[in-house]
This record gives C-alpha cells, structure tokens and sequence, in this order.
C-alpha cells in the first residue's frame, strides 16, 4: 500500500515570453500550438506530461530557433536593470501574500522559485508575482512595449526536506551555472525547515 505524502511546497519555473514553445522540441506541458504561424514553421505542440526537468534533452536547436522566429514580438530577454525591478515586484508581491519563498532566481528570460505551500496554488501564487513584478517595471519605467511573460508555470510537489532542499540548490546555483553572479533577495527567507 503506498501512502501519499501531502505537498509542504513547490518548486515551479516559469517563463518569460518566448523562451519555452509548446512545440519546443525537448518537449513541453502543451498539448495543442495556439498561434498557427508558429505551428506552420515548428509543428504540433510536444506533449510530455513529466515532471522532471527536459531543459538538457539533446534537440535540433534550428528547430527551435524557427519557432522563435516566427513569435509575434521579440522573446522576452531581462536586462540585469529589468531583473532588480522582477525581484522589487516580487517582494511587494511575498509581503501582500505572506509568502515563503525560500530560493529565487531571475534568469533573463525565466524564473525558478521555491514556495511554501500556501493557501494560494502554485498557479495563483505565480500570477500574482507576474502581475506584480510588471507594475514595477512600468513603475521605474523599464516595462516593455511587449508582453512579457509566457502564459504557463510548472510547479513540482515538493513532499519532504531531501527534495526541498535539493530544490533550493538547483535554484539559488541556476544563476551561477549560467555565468550570472549569485543572487540575493530581500524577499527570500531561510527554509523554516531548518
């Protein structure tokens, strides 16, 4: 008999506008290509239906690139000056909500996040981040005349401390692994598991 651990919190990615297709071919959520001029140059979305991350799955990056290429705007890509507005908005976003955010990491064209469980879904909980942080870049006048997130995240359950904090790692070291410096968040507090 298996006994079902319940969910103590996430680690969800999501993405800024352009950086993960639904028909991206290391795979995606997306089960259908909205846009028909995406589909026309990259094909039906690329159903996976995993977890686990398929970010390093070998793929033909020109099959990428034309999905990309046939976007409505540009892919969304934060300047370091655009990624401290992101982290400001954040922050006004975990105090509104009371949220715990033990890891955060603003990539230029997407974020990981470790949360708590709240009582908001992963979902909710990234919606208001999103909405949060694009008040402020229009705010310190850095909004651009774009859209700027991706309409999806993904969330993984996190059930126990092994898997919490092998998740804290994975993100506060997903700048580092890219070349960026460590970041540091106000807004980010210690894993109240220890």
């Amino acid at each position: 008999m298996t006994i079902n651990k319940p969910i103590i919190a996430y680690h969800t990615v999501f993405c800024a506008y352009g950086f993960w297709l639904p028909n991206d071919p290391r795979g995606s959520w997306s089960r259908y290509v909205r846009a028909e001029n995406i589909f026309a140059v990259a094909g039906p979305a690329t159903f996976c239906g995993q977890r686990r991350s398929v970010a390093g799955r070998p793929h033909d990056r020109g099959d990428r690139q034309r999905g990309v290429a046939a976007l409505q705007y540009p892919p969304m890509v934060f300047s370091a000056e655009q990624i401290q507005a992101v982290g400001r908005g954040f922050a006004v976003a975990c105090d509104e909500s009371e949220l715990i955010m033990p890891a955060c990491a603003i990539m230029p064209n997407h974020v990981h996040i470790v949360t708590m469980r709240h009582t908001k879904s992963a979902e909710d909980v990234v919606t208001h981040l999103k909405s949060r942080a694009s008040k402020q870049l229009a705010r310190e006048n850095l909004r651009p005349d774009q859209t700027i997130w991706a309409a999806k995240s993904w969330p993984v359950f996190l059930h126990d401390d092994v898997e919490i904090r092998r998740s804290i790692a994975y993100v506060n070291n997903n700048p580092i692994k890219t070349g960026m410096a460590a970041q540091h968040w106000d807004f980010v507090r210690p894993y109240p598991g220890g």
